[in-house]
């Protein structure tokens, strides 16, 4: 079983110094950035015809089947005991319910590249949480970094704002995101936590994505009414993509990091999300770089930087 996906008892935070370095964090760290930079655009499929609420169910519902068989094939156990269950609940309903939901919003009124980038302060949330309930340490680095990073965002936003078509819609869509980016928070905690990191990753994936799957419908079906579904290749093709690639194959990935590496350091594969995201949005959604945009997207990657040279114990 690989170091990304076993229970492991290293202790959160305590990671070695040289841990970035080693191909069992660089290879899943750089893969899952690469990913996830692309689903941002992806995403964009899934916002039409159909309700934002059914496309991410259709996405949860291909995800939990395939995490049920990954699973299997690696023959870990399906059961779960009592904590495990409200393990998989709150990760479920945290991450594959209110995450989504809030991300698939937000991207009908603000450009994938600028929820990426938002996206990218979850190390914020990630590392404050994970002092008060892990009881992880917070350098003033890293919150010096971190505010670095801010100044930088908060550029962006203003060139966004400034750009949207829609009067102040672009500002709903930063508060859909910033929601989903304290759903998403919280379930990097809990994945963190013991009782999450003494259960087998894929075991608990299948179920909470399971778990998430049915949550969303239920939200789908008080907010948008009867299931709607698109069967056209392209939307078809992107529930595939974002299920299987951008979830069964990243997310035992990212929450194994987020298990040997602690909740805030995992999050710091964010520092290259954004920049991938923009750049397609770039090639593929017209995304227009202003002297504002750059120059934010410049401060907000070396705040990130500095953000994770501060949390580096050999630093």
């Amino acid at each position: 079983m690989s170091t990304a996906t076993r229970p492991d008892a290293t202790i959160p935070g305590e990671a070695a110094p040289e841990s970035l370095l080693r191909a069992g964090v660089i290879v899943p760290f750089i893969a899952v950035a690469l990913i996830w930079g692309s689903t941002w655009l992806v995403i964009k499929t899934q916002l039409g015809v159909v309700p934002p609420a059914w496309s991410a169910c259709w996405r949860f519902v291909v995800a939990a089947v395939g995490m049920f068989v990954l699973a299997i094939a690696r023959r870990d156990s399906l059961r779960l005991d009592r904590t495990g269950w409200l393990v998989a609940a709150g990760l479920g309903i945290a991450q594959f319910t209110m995450n989504f939901q809030f991300v698939y919003r937000a991207e009908q009124y603000i450009t994938s590249g600028i929820v990426a980038v938002l996206f990218a302060m979850l190390m914020v949330p990630n590392a404050l949480l994970g002092r008060a309930v892990l009881k992880l340490p917070v350098s003033r680095g890293f919150i010096g970094g971190s505010l670095v990073a801010l100044a930088g965002i908060a550029l962006l936003l203003l060139h966004e704002v400034r750009m949207a078509p829609v009067g102040r819609m672009a500002g709903l869509g930063i508060v859909f995101t910033l929601c989903a980016i304290g759903s998403a928070s919280f379930a990097n905690v809990l994945q963190a936590t013991p009782a999450a990191r003494a259960r087998p990753i894929t075991t608990v994936l299948a179920w909470a994505m399971a778990i998430g799957a049915l949550a969303d419908a239920l939200v789908a079906r008080v907010l948008s009414g009867p299931p709607v579904i698109d069967w056209s290749a392209p939307y078809i093709a992107g529930v595939f993509y974002l299920a299987i690639v951008g979830s069964v194959f990243t997310f035992p990935l990212y929450f194994g990091l987020v298990r040997t590496m602690g909740p805030g350091r995992a999050a710091y594969n964010g520092v290259l999300v954004p920049v991938i995201a923009m750049a397609l949005s770039t090639l593929f959604e017209g995304y227009r770089w202003s002297a504002l945009a750059a120059s934010g997207a410049a401060i907000a990657m070396l705040g990130l930087v500095l953000a994770l040279r501060a949390r580096n114990p050999s630093r």
